[in-house]
């Protein structure tokens, strides 16, 4: 979401009027109208973002923190949020090696060297999120998958979901043609594992041995059979067992090469 967004969802959540927030904050209705709508061409100052704040009661320095990332450069920008990501997602996996068992010094040194520097907490509210670009998927015939050996949300290339929160979200670049004419080669999808997967969603799928995944349309057939239907009509359908499919994640977000 983008800040003017938030504002005005966390407005309603609290059953204000655009009048109501004016008068408390000293600004005037048309204004803050414009920030909420996206028109407005300056950024709104902090003195401001720091009375929505107040009045709206988001956390202290949120507003903020988020205004002054869209002031940002992009390019600056996307390196800042790109090395925040790994940082954090680095982190949980350190987290996760102790949880395991991992017991090395090494371990513990790193994170007691964190623990005063970054707390971990779950995020309740984001202006978007960069997803990580994994690897390529084939819209065609299964083929060998490879996410890179990178622990979950790390990667080498990312891009940017601004309406997407899901920590646990990928995105891949098709390969092939067979589901055209909705999906073409070179398009980056983006999938979200928290989407609940509906009969006819376009999926990526992951197979068990051998380690294999595919781009397809899922339809839910009986006995535990499942139809991998290509959007392009001159590719066949596939049925497979259920117990061959190891994961469906909903496509939810594409990126199309123009």
């Amino acid at each position: 979401m983008s800040l003017g967004q938030i504002i005005r969802n966390k407005r309603e959540q609290l059953d204000l009027t655009l009048d109501e927030v004016s008068n408390r904050v000293g600004y005037s209705k048309p204004y803050l109208s414009t920030i909420e709508t996206g028109k407005v061409k300056n950024p709104p100052s902090d003195e401001l973002l720091t009375r929505l704040e107040r009045v709206l009661q988001f956390d202290s320095g949120l507003l903020l923190h988020f205004a002054h990332m869209e002031r940002m450069p992009s390019d600056i920008r996307g390196a800042y949020e790109s090395r925040e990501a790994e940082n954090q997602k680095l982190w949980q996996f350190i987290r996760r090696l102790k949880d395991k068992g991992t017991d090395t010094k090494e371990l513990d040194a790193l994170l007691s060297e964190t623990k005063g520097k970054k707390k971990e907490v779950k995020p309740t509210l984001a202006a978007g999120r960069l997803v990580p670009i994994i690897n390529k998927v084939a819209a065609g015939y299964p083929t060998d998958f490879n996410d890179l050996d990178y622990p979950v949300g790390i990667a080498d290339d990312y891009v940017r979901c601004p309406d997407l929160h899901d920590p646990n979200a990928f995105a891949v670049r098709v390969v092939g043609d067979s589901m055209e004419p909705r999906f073409y080669e070179g398009d980056i999808v983006i999938f979200s594992p928290a989407v609940e997967v509906r009969n006819g969603d376009d999926c990526f799928v992951r197979f068990t041995m051998p380690h294999e995944t595919t781009f397809k349309r899922v339809f839910f057939e009986k006995d535990n059979k499942f139809r991998l239907q290509p959007r392009n009509e001159r590719y066949s359908p596939t049925l497979v067992d259920g117990h061959r499919i190891d994961g469906l994640y909903r496509a939810v977000i594409r990126y199309e090469k123009l």
